[in-house]
């Protein structure tokens, strides 16, 4: 295969599974939005969207202030975010178009269907109608993932959409538990409180794990299970083991396709044997922020690995 059109394969992923997490981001955002204001005093769920988002500096370059209108507007349609809904689609979509050919004809329409459609989307919509346009970028997404994962031969094409869609999901995950760790809870409430339990809830809410964390604990919701969850769960398929145990899958499987292992391969099985020994007791020990933060940067390595091995 030709690296530009790995590459156009690679990004494309990315850029579908960022646009289902931008969603997510705000969906998550307004549900925590629309507690009383007495429920907890001041407190800062806008701001969190965006440090989730990892946007703030070009946002603050854009708006004055966050608040729901210019966060709405900046990660759902602004065309100056490279990282809004809009622009994430938008270039999915071009991606897609430079390697038609290695496209099956369901991917294609699902991904050309939806950039027609999004046309019709813009940041005047009310809070319930905002609201069903997020659900329907997380069923275009699906239905595009679904589309891959059902029509797609198992060959260097398919495993090259796998690796995009596994390297996001495992950015978006750290960046979720990071942000609702360090930025969401209010100094005035305390851990524990309900507050607290319904923030963790919703960010449950936010990866599609609440059903699965009770199945797997049995129990009310804790940070610590809940990161558990998140990070070590095998499993959970936003977890970030089982992003890596994706990675690793596929990267050998490319490897032994191509005849050749190089540093990305070395880098994803180091990462995964990481995952696989640590735990969450020790994680928190050591503070769950700089195991993220040290987690995001390895995870952004990994990502130029791949690139200067396969798609440059």
């Amino acid at each position: 295969m030709l690296s530009r059109t790995a590459d156009s394969l690679f990004w494309l992923s990315r850029y579908t599974e960022r646009a289902d997490f931008v969603a997510r981001i705000l969906d998550a955002t307004i549900r925590l939005a629309t507690l009383p204001q007495s429920y907890s005093g001041e407190r800062n769920e806008w701001d969190s969207a965006l440090e989730s988002a990892g946007d703030v500096d070009l946002f603050r370059s854009l708006y004055g202030s966050a608040n729901e209108d210019t966060v709405r507007d900046f990660l759902a349609f602004s065309p100056a975010n490279p990282s809004s809904i809009r622009n994430c689609i938008e270039t999915a979509r071009e991606n897609a178009r430079s390697v038609r050919t290695a496209l099956t004809g369901e991917m294609w329409d699902d991904l050309n269907c939806a950039w027609l459609e999004l046309k019709n989307f813009d940041n005047g919509m009310g809070r319930e109608e905002f609201s069903r346009f997020l659900d329907w970028v997380k069923r275009v997404v699906l239905a595009f993932d679904g589309s891959a994962y059902r029509t797609m031969l198992r060959s260097d094409a398919f495993w090259f959409t796998r690796l995009g869609s596994a390297l996001e999901r495992a950015d978006n995950t750290a960046r979720i538990l990071d942000v609702k760790y360090n930025l969401l809870l209010p100094q005035t409430e305390r851990p524990g409180g309900s507050l607290d339990y319904f923030q963790w809830t919703t960010i449950l809410r936010e990866v599609s794990a609440l059903t699965a964390y009770h199945w797997v604990y049995r129990e009310s919701i804790k940070p610590w299970l809940v990161a558990d969850l998140l990070i070590l769960n095998r499993q959970m398929p936003r977890s970030l083991a089982n992003c890596y145990e994706i990675l690793v899958r596929h990267l050998d499987l490319i490897a032994d396709d191509y005849g050749r292992r190089g540093a990305s391969q070395r880098m994803a099985a180091g990462m995964q044997s990481r995952l696989t020994a640590a735990k969450i007791t020790e994680i928190f020990d050591g503070g769950l922020h700089e195991f993220v933060t040290d987690f995001l940067a390895d995870n952004n390595k990994l990502g130029h690995a791949i690139a200067e091995q396969y798609l440059s």
